[in-house]
């Protein structure tokens, strides 16, 4: 591992390492460390597989040549979070004979993570399994808090189970080879820690956005691991979002809407991917949260400034209906007795969840 390695530690009753740096990928001896038996299923989807699957296979075999290793491909995209590959990566454990010690590696962005973590959650009522993400959405997000689901066409991660990961490995060179669209779609997220607790890293980002979108990889290491700390805390405090874990999600009702509206599975490159969804879904947050009287407007600009800044949209893409897109929030798993349940905030770093938000409130940002 390289001595620029950075450990994030997350607490709890599940405790488990987050490394960041480059190189994690191939330190075979960390990670077999975290296989109990014999059995690997190594999930990974048609884009990361063939630059980054074999090279684990093999440091996972030079650790331990014992090790039974088989690999089950996912097309790459939103399209492929469903039911039906779900059992497909199920039958996959039930070809590798896969026992209760066995181990699942995810190897990819939130997608893959989803889907591999759901089905260890679900082979053998649970087995281990390893994050190893390959883009910055899913290293500062979806790798960490043991989040697992798949989606349906009523809307994104509506099943799914709570099964956190035995380790974290996010090997920051990989980022070398992600397309800038979706570096840019993982600052997002990277933003969302700022603007839901931390004012002074939001500033950071201000600052030191030329380095983070030319890809620097100290900036990036720095970014990963400040992220990873703020959600290391959270969830440490509230492992199956009863409460404070529920500010993680801003933006995040707004954005899965219009995901879902827009159609997930769309190839087309028009439609928003997630980290753009969840810009949106925090401008919209914000706009909200002003007309109830929670927060300046100045606020509001200053979060889509900085959003522009990083080349993400803050705008409803067009010819998506307001009414069709509260239909989509009102699915939304924080919603409690049919009541909207928003994260909302009062101004940079003061997120909170609000109750019992007016329909009628949100429908007027919605339409603009």
């Amino acid at each position: 591992m390289s001595a620029a390695a950075r450990i994030v530690e997350v607490a709890g009753e599940h405790a488990y390492r987050i490394v960041i740096g480059p190189g994690a990928l191939a330190d075979g001896a960390a990670l077999a460390s975290f296989v109990r038996g014999r059995h690997v299923l190594l999930v990974s989807d048609s884009t990361v597989a063939p630059l980054y699957a074999s090279a684990v296979r093999e440091a996972l075999h030079e650790a331990r040549p014992d090790l039974l290793v088989a690999t089950f491909v996912l097309p790459a995209g939103e399209a492929s979070k469903t039911l039906a590959n779900f059992a497909a990566a199920i039958e996959a454990l039930a070809s590798l004979g896969a026992t209760r010690d066995a181990c699942v590696f995810a190897l990819g962005g939130g997608v893959v993570g989803d889907l591999a973590g759901f089905a260890a959650a679900c082979w053998m009522r649970g087995v281990d399994c390893v994050q190893l993400p390959t883009t910055l959405l899913s290293m500062v997000d979806s790798s960490v808090g043991g989040k697992t689901a798949v989606d349906i066409a009523q809307g994104k991660n509506l099943v799914g189970a709570f099964h956190p990961p035995r380790a974290v490995f996010a090997d920051t060179s990989t980022l070398r080879t992600l397309p800038k669209r979706e570096l840019r779609a993982g600052l997002a997220e990277v933003i969302k820690y700022g603007a839901i607790r931390d004012p002074r890293f939001f500033r950071w980002l201000e600052l030191e956005h030329a380095a983070l979108l030319a890809g620097d990889d100290d900036a990036l290491s720095l970014a990963i691991a400040g992220s990873c700390e703020h959600k290391a805390e959270i969830v440490a405090r509230d492992p199956l979002e009863r409460g404070e874990r529920a500010l993680l999600n801003l933006g995040h009702t707004f954005g899965h809407a219009i995901e879902t509206e827009q159609g997930y599975g769309s190839p087309h490159n028009d439609n928003l991917n997630h980290g753009e969804a969840v810009a949106v879904g925090m401008v919209l947050a914000a706009r909200l949260s002003a007309a109830l009287g929670m927060a300046d407007t100045a606020d509001t600009d200053r979060l889509a400034e900085l959003l522009k800044v990083y080349g993400l949209p803050t705008t409803i893409p067009a010819g998506l209906a307001p009414e069709s897109l509260l239909a989509r929030m009102r699915l939304d798993k924080k919603n409690l007795a049919g009541r909207l349940r928003l994260v909302l905030w009062r101004g940079v770093g003061q997120a909170e969840v609000v109750p019992e938000v007016d329909e009628n409130r949100v429908l007027a940002v919605l339409s603009g």
